[in-house]
């Protein structure tokens, strides 16, 4: 074990000899299963008949990473699944900033940030609003890295297969979505005409536009299109292309004559719900946009693989990550709002005592109240300490002292 793990250990022990994990829904159902700083391996298929059972494995082995079970299981220590004998499993929706678009390019508290955005917009656009979900049964939870988790224990989804919750982010993702299904086509016959084979009846074929008490998809994007006619009314064309890549056209001229088209209709369209009164290449340019750029702009964001996953582990509340130090933090929808991880989550257990540490790279920082612009060798207190070894931009000690030691 090396010397940055030996500290993580230390401070971990400290915080499980103060602090209990908190035990999930019928824990003696759940398969436990960890990760350690001294050992190479993920010790599963553990079950635990008492909380104080856990306690105990706590402090005596003091994980780096700490999981239980989203199933639930006749025999959860068995060795293989199929011993196990799945009963159900909790319905969950992970969020994880890595996954975000440009995050690579943000800092951990700008990933911090956005993620919770979209944790507001999965439960407040879809979980409790679509999919009407009663907002006290959805568990949120900060997983003590990069993200969220949204747990839903409720007696109607345990036993939902892996086809059935793919499906549920499929919802949620806008995946699949049939832009015919949203926009359908109106035919209206407008003319007949006598042919040698006999009359023949001219259609119109216009769009429909999603009435104001449609729901779900249909409703986002009945709304979606509100927002996109006033764009196209108000923006310059070059900004109006910037915004929509999906414009095919690059003549000004035509996207001007779109824009005319639209402004002169602006009003009756959401009136009638139909786009009847535009020529047929703006209808259609419409639903375009709407497919391949407002749609996805519109969707949530979920970890997709996760929540089919009928067999999956997953943080355990209460515990303390592994490569943050922060906890895993329970949260009500409320609390979401405002919640801070490097306020809210940073664990009362790590004091203010000053620990030496030596940067790996400049780092600048803000924890538990207090700003932070670090390089080289310096000390910082421990709470700060463990959250920055933790990620890997510092080592504990002073290497210089260290080297010194060897001769």
């Amino acid at each position: 074990m090396d010397n940055n793990s030996r500290f993580l250990l230390k401070a971990f022990r400290k915080y499980y000899k103060e602090n209990s994990p908190i035990m999930p829904d019928r824990f003696t159902k759940r398969e436990f299963g960890f990760m350690f700083f001294d050992k190479q391996m993920v010790q599963r298929h553990m079950g635990f008949p008492t909380p104080e059972e856990l306690d105990k494995f706590m402090i005596a082995q003091v994980p780096s990473h700490s999981y239980y079970s989203t199933a639930y299981y006749r025999r959860p220590s068995a060795p293989t699944m199929e011993e196990k004998e799945w009963l159900g499993a909790d319905l969950i929706f992970d969020l994880d900033a890595d996954h975000l678009e440009g995050a690579d390019k943000m800092s951990y508290s700008e990933m911090l940030e956005r993620i919770r955005e979209e944790m507001i917009n999965l439960t407040d656009s879809f979980l409790f609003s679509d999919l009407g979900f009663d907002s006290r049964t959805v568990q949120i939870v900060f997983s003590g890295g990069r993200g969220y988790h949204a747990h839903i224990p409720s007696k109607e989804v345990l036993t939902l297969g892996t086809y059935e919750r793919r499906e549920l982010v499929d919802y949620i993702t806008c995946s699949g979505l049939n832009i015919d299904w949203v926009f359908p086509f109106q035919r209206v016959a407008t003319s007949q005409m006598k042919t040698p084979a006999g009359n023949r009846t001219n259609v119109a074929k216009d769009r429909l536009i999603p009435p104001p008490e449609a729901g779900g998809w249909r409703r986002r994007m009945r709304h979606g299109l509100m927002d996109l006619v006033n764009d196209v009314c108000d923006l310059d064309p070059k900004v109006l292309k910037k915004a929509y890549p999906s414009i095919s056209s690059s003549v000004t001229s035509t996207i001007v004559k779109m824009q005319d088209d639209v402004r002169a209709s602006r009003r009756s369209l959401f009136e009638k719900n139909t786009m009847a009164t535009l020529n047929r290449n703006t209808q259609e340019m419409l639903v375009k946009i709407m497919g391949e750029d407002v749609a996805p702009s519109l969707a949530g964001e979920v970890d997709k693989p996760v929540t089919p996953d009928i067999k999956r582990i997953i943080r355990l509340p209460g515990t303390v990550h592994g490569k943050t130090g922060l906890r895993v933090t329970p949260i009500s929808r409320d609390e979401l709002t405002g919640f801070d991880p490097l306020q809210d989550a940073v664990p009362s257990s790590y004091s203010d005592e000053p620990v030496k540490i030596t940067m790996k790279k400049d780092y600048e920082f803000d924890i538990r109240g207090e700003h932070f612009s670090l390089s080289g060798e310096t000390e910082v207190p421990e709470f700060a300490a463990v959250f920055l070894v933790g990620r890997r931009v510092a080592d504990h000690g002073y290497l210089s002292e260290r080297k010194e030691s060897i001769f």
